[in-house]
Formats: C-alpha cells, structure tokens, sequence
C-alpha cells in the first residue's frame, strides 16, 4: 500500500512537471509561455476568491478543485521565478516551513501563550522583528500594510493595527454612534448640494465606518458583503421569476409592483 505522504510527493513532483512543460520554450503551451509575472497576478487573486467562495458553499468536491486551481498559481510563479534565476518552488516550501516555525515558539520552541489573542501580537512582535532584520524599518503602526489588497480588506486590517496600539473604541455603541455620525454628515452633504466629491468622500468614510462595525462584531467585512451579494442576487432572481410568470417585463413595471415581488422573494427565503 502507498502512504499518504508517498502519495502527496508524487503528485506534486508530477505538477512540477507539468508546468515545466507547458513553460518549455520548444514544445510549451504558447498561451503559457506568453505569461509573466503581471499576467498572471490577477488570475491569483481571482482563484484565491474562488477558494473562498468555494468555502461558503461548502462543497468539498469544489473546495478540493478550487484549492488545485490556487496550488497552480503558485507552481506558476515558482516556475518563473526559476527560468530567472532567482529561486524554485522548494525554495518557497523552505521559507514558509522556517517561517512557520519561527513564528510559533510557543508550539515548536519554549514560549507560552495564553490564548489565539495573545498570539496574534505575538505574531505581529515575530514579524517586526523580521522587517528589522530586513532592513525594513517600520515608523509608525500602519506600516506594512499592503495597498494591493481589497479596500474592504485594507480598511479592516488598518483599524486592527490602529486598535493595538489604543487608538479604538471601547464599546460597540461608540461604533454604532459613529456609523450614525458620518450617515448624518453624508445626508448634510447631499441636503446642502455639497461637491459630488464631497459627498464621495463622505460615503466612503461611511463604509469604512461599517467595516469597523463588522471588525467589532468579530466578522470579516468582505465576507458580509460577498454574503449580501449572494442575497440580494438569489433574491432578484426570484423577482425576475415572478415578474416572468404573470408575463410582465421588469422595465415597463411600476417601483411599487417590484417592491411587491422584493416582498415575495423574501417570503420565499424565509
């Protein structure tokens, strides 16, 4: 019988392999060889949200391929990274596994730790002093917070960061009066006719207010809001559906009949 760990050796060596070839500059993929680094972030990006819709739905058959499809991503550029010279997909093995170990003491060394609280600055401590060791001297509490991530992301992990070094509220009504705050100076904004600017700024910081609403609830922002996406999507289908069956087109109804149908779907949802 083959083990397991037998068995994850040989299929990955076999993916290696085959991204190899389809890089090879005689007999490769062209639609492959064409690619480099740029090309290809964006299709990373778009399977790691596949990955994470995939969780959602809880479907482990598209868990599995949807994590195959990231796997993928990463032999990619390791695969780049090697036709340059400058590393090989067990260079990236080896630096997370001496980086995981490196930032769990507690688990592989002699630290302690109380609780998952207590090892998030923990890990925070280990990664600064990595960014030291780099050179990388970071002033202030925000530093190294990247800009490439989604803004519903960057927003939440920007008042995390802000949060440990005391700069939060105490309280989840303080949030709650704050989100009420910039709603109010966003209707001001749109009763005086401010600049369509203006009223942009203050809706975006009407959202960000949310997003540290969601922080304190103990919830991933872009996760709720891929949530009522989801919702609101399966809810309009259903209006259209409705719409469909007594042979009416959605544009020629009137804002009272769409809001029944609305009523409906969300009947129907329960």
């Amino acid at each position: 019988m083959v083990s397991e760990s037998s068995k994850e050796t040989r299929e990955l060596s076999r993916l290696l392999d085959i991204m190899a070839r389809l890089r090879d500059p005689q007999n490769g993929c062209p639609w492959d060889l064409e690619q480099d680094f740029a090309s290809i972030a964006p299709y990373t990006l778009e399977e790691a949200y596949e990955v994470a819709e995939a969780i959602e739905r809880l479907v482990p058959e598209d868990l599995c391929d949807e994590l195959g499809d990231l796997l993928f991503q990463v032999v990619f550029h390791a695969q780049m990274a090697k036709e340059r010279g400058w590393f090989g997909f067990a260079e990236v093995v080896t630096a997370i596994n001496e980086k995981l170990v490196r930032r769990h003491p507690h688990v592989f060394g002699e630290e302690t730790v109380a609780d998952a609280s207590q090892q998030t600055l923990a890990w925070e401590r280990h990664k600064a002093r990595e960014r030291a060791a780099k050179g990388v001297v970071a002033d202030g509490a925000l530093d190294g917070v990247p800009l490439a991530l989604p803004a519903l992301v960057r927003a939440q992990k920007l008042q995390r960061r802000a949060a440990r070094v005391g700069f939060d509220w105490t309280e989840i009504q303080d949030v709650i009066a704050k989100l009420e705050e910039e709603l109010e100076e966003l209707k001001q904004a749109l009763e005086t006719q401010e600049p369509l600017q203006r009223v942009r700024e203050e809706l975006g910081d009407l959202i960000f207010s949310g997003v540290n609403l969601a922080r304190f609830l103990d919830a991933d922002a872009e996760s709720l809001l891929r949530a009522a996406n989801s919702k609101f999507e399966s809810r309009f289908r259903v209006v259209e559906k409705l719409a469909g069956e007594q042979q009416r087109d959605m544009q020629d109804c009137t804002l009272e009949e769409l809001e029944a149908y609305w009523r409906q779907a969300k009947q129907q949802a329960g």
